[in-house]
């Protein structure tokens, strides 16, 4: 049998490299080892270095070089390379110290492996001697050594050497300009970034598609339209308009500007047969970002007919069930990520816990999180989230010190503290909100901001003390927000505290005067202190200036079809149904001891007609329609997009314990479950926004 060439060999076991082949690799080695007499030639031993340590076979490449003699630049390098490549960046470094050790000089293709290293170890000090070390032997004057450097610099912090770097390079090359303008834009600056762009294209650079897309990075950042879209039609006009990872960059430059119909146009245009699973989850994206969340379910069905679904498509529709509260979605979506054993992934475990979580469904958040194998602080906060929306404040306070106390050791967010806060302010819970408030910048060094304000004046006032809450508002270290004066204006309303609940609507129609709720709120306050006058004229003053207030619905799903339902309509199919239902349900909680809460039926009418009005709520009816719909055991989950009506809250207690179902409410603030005549909330609740019917 004659030998094959040494060349012919090289190229297989090139082809096993690129092919990731370690069983078309291990037969040529093994066909060497026949034809081939020992020791080999250090050519075949280079390319069986780079074979196994491209392969993540570590030990067979280091047994392979102690084979080699004499073992040259390309041999370490080889070995190098391949550590880098399968992200064992310690190991290159200690290859290279042994390289060294033997005198053996570093070539133009070992310094940016080892550049590389040193910036993903976050190693500056040692890209610093790597540098000395390039500029000794002169090899930094090479473009690709210089470029990485560069790059080794930029991720390690060292902005000023950075630039000392980039301007003292005697030659750039595309992937150099590429280099600092993506680091740029994931340092924050992005009108540096806009800057170095011109400047490549003032010296006759021509950008790729990497520089399109990073630059449109930087306009996204920047939340810069207009600079985008100029650069939209640079791109039209050049030879990349067909290149679909532009276009996806474009799909997501425009969902984050918030221009979805831009987003939907370039996904259009790239094709069903060219667009690849990037292509949809950029566009369920956009959508998911800019609230479009039914739709974004409806992309997300197209996808599967054309890509198998990857964790980032999975976790972002389940954003969407989420804000939708479409737990049945949510689920049939679980499954899919269970089936394409994506579930352990820590991001679509997190979206399943948030999901569960803001989809009232505690127990089935708390399963998921107990199974993952991993966790970060986007899990923790999900889970504490989801307690805090059900208003179990020792749950959420248990999980909190769990995660910061226990041996997870967790530093908390400025989000985590929000949610825990929130907990405290839907549970009552005063003392223990106040002093997680007081102790937040002191023992986790995290700065108040206005969200953790409107917590502490939303906990306050619904505990009655409303004049504290307010006298902790002047001593506000910030500028009160839209959100601190409203939750005053809520604990007002609930309070009857009318004439500081005055200052707190005026406060509100000075920041956001088209805010129909702001006007409604005070209006219903008003009503309920029996100035009714005053009230009308805020109602016509809401007419004058063209304010129309939200109008309220309440929906129920039912074998995939959303059924919604709005006070006093009577257009729904199985309306006769439903008003036979409501009048059995009002003749029996009222032998079970309901009586109307008048009160908040806020025009002026006769106590009779004041009752009338309160029992055709949305909620009621949606109510309804569940019990005639969903088979007895089934729980019946209602969404609405308003606050839940107090009267409508207290006749659910009666009607779970009369009808013996589990009846959850979700509305704008929070999670109501209903079981046996009682509430999750525990009846620790305000007239936060608004009834509007």
């Amino acid at each position: 049998m004659n030998a094959p060439s040494p060349n012919l060999l090289g190229s297989l076991l090139e082809s096993a490299v690129s092919t990731r082949s370690s069983l078309l690799g291990r037969s040529v080695h093994a066909l060497i080892l026949r034809t081939h007499d020992t020791p080999l030639s250090s050519f075949l031993c280079n390319h069986l270095v780079n074979l196994y340590s491209k392969l993540d076979r570590i030990n067979s490449a280091e047994i392979l070089l102690s084979l080699t003699n004499p073992r040259t630049v390309v041999t370490w390098t080889s070995l190098i390379s391949g550590c880098v490549h399968n992200r064992r960046f310690t190991s290159a470094l200690l290859y290279f110290s042994n390289m060294r050790r033997e005198c053996v000089l570093p070539n133009d293709f070992t310094f940016p492996c080892v550049f590389k290293a040193s910036a993903s170890l976050h190693m500056p000090f040692t890209g610093k001697q790597l540098h000395a070390l390039a500029l000794k032997g002169g090899n930094i004057l090479d473009v690709f050594v210089g470029c990485s450097a560069f790059d080794m610099y930029s991720k390690t912090g060292l902005r000023v050497e950075a630039r000392n770097m980039f301007d003292e390079m005697p030659h750039r090359n595309l992937a150099t300009w590429n280099a600092y303008i993506s680091n740029a834009v994931q340092d924050g600056r992005c009108l540096d970034a806009v800057s170095a762009f011109k400047r490549f294209l003032c010296v006759g650079g021509e950008p790729n598609a990497i520089t399109f897309c990073v630059f449109l990075n930087a306009c996204a950042d920047m939340a810069s339209l207009e600079l985008g879209i100029q650069l939209h039609g640079f791109i039209v006009r050049s030879r990349y308009r067909e290149d679909v990872s532009v276009s996806n960059g474009l799909i997501d430059f425009y969902g984050k500007c918030g221009d979805v119909v831009s987003s939907e146009m370039v996904f259009n245009r790239i094709g069903s047969g060219r667009r690849n699973v990037v292509s949809w989850c950029s566009m369920l994206a956009a959508l998911v970002q800019n609230h479009e969340e039914e739709r974004a379910c409806m992309v997300f069905l197209k996808a599967r007919k054309e890509v198998e679904p990857t964790d980032f498509m999975i976790s972002s529709v389940l954003s969407a069930c989420a804000e939708l509260g479409g737990l049945e979605l949510g689920r049939s979506v679980h499954a899919l990520a269970v089936k394409a054993c994506v579930e352990e992934n820590i991001f679509v475990g997190s979206a399943l816990v948030d999901m569960y979580g803001k989809c009232g469904s505690i127990e089935n958040a708390e399963q998921v999180f107990k199974e993952m194998p991993e966790r970060n602080l986007v899990t923790w906060n999900a889970m504490i989230g989801g307690y805090a929306h059900l208003g179990d404040v020792d749950m959420a306070l248990t999980l909190f010190e769990e995660m910061t106390l226990g041996s997870f050791g967790i530093a908390p967010s400025y989000v985590t503290l929000v949610s825990v806060l929130s907990a405290c302010s839907r549970a009552g819970a005063v003392e223990r909100g106040l002093h997680i408030f007081e102790s937040m910048r002191g023992r986790y060094g995290i700065k108040p901001g206005a969200e953790h304000y409107a917590c502490i004046v939303d906990l306050l006032g619904r505990s009655g003390l409303v004049d504290r809450a307010y006298e902790f508002i002047k001593r506000m270290p910030i500028l009160p927000t839209i959100s601190v004066w409203g939750a005053l204006l809520g604990s007002c309303k609930m309070h009857g505290k009318t004439e500081l609940g005055k200052i707190a609507a005026e406060k509100l129609f000075q920041l956001d005067p088209d805010d129909s709720g702001n006007h409604v709120v005070f209006s219903n306050m008003l009503a309920s202190a029996g100035r009714w006058e005053e009230a009308t004229i805020v109602r016509k003053e809401m007419r004058d200036i063209g304010i129309k207030k939200n109008v309220g619905y309440s929906w129920v799903a039912v074998k995939n079809r959303v059924h919604v339902f709005q006070a006093k309509n009577s257009s729904h199919e199985k309306n006769s149904e439903i008003q036979a239902m409501l009048a059995k349900l009002r003749e029996e909680m009222t032998k079970a001891g309901y009586v109307p809460d008048t009160k908040l039926s806020l025009f002026d009418l006769e106590e009779e007609e004041k009752a009338s009005e309160l029992w055709y709520h949305s909620e009621k009816i949606a109510l309804a329609f569940g019990l005639i719909a969903l088979p007895h055991g089934v729980p019946i989950r209602i969404t609405k997009n308003l606050r839940i009506c107090g009267d409508c809250h207290n006749a659910i207690k009666f009607i779970s314990k009369i009808v013996g179902r589990d009846i959850i409410v979700r509305d704008n603030n929070r999670f109501h479950h209903f079981k046996d005549g009682w509430c999750s909330c525990k009846d620790y609740w305000c007239l936060f926004r608004v009834f509007i019917w």
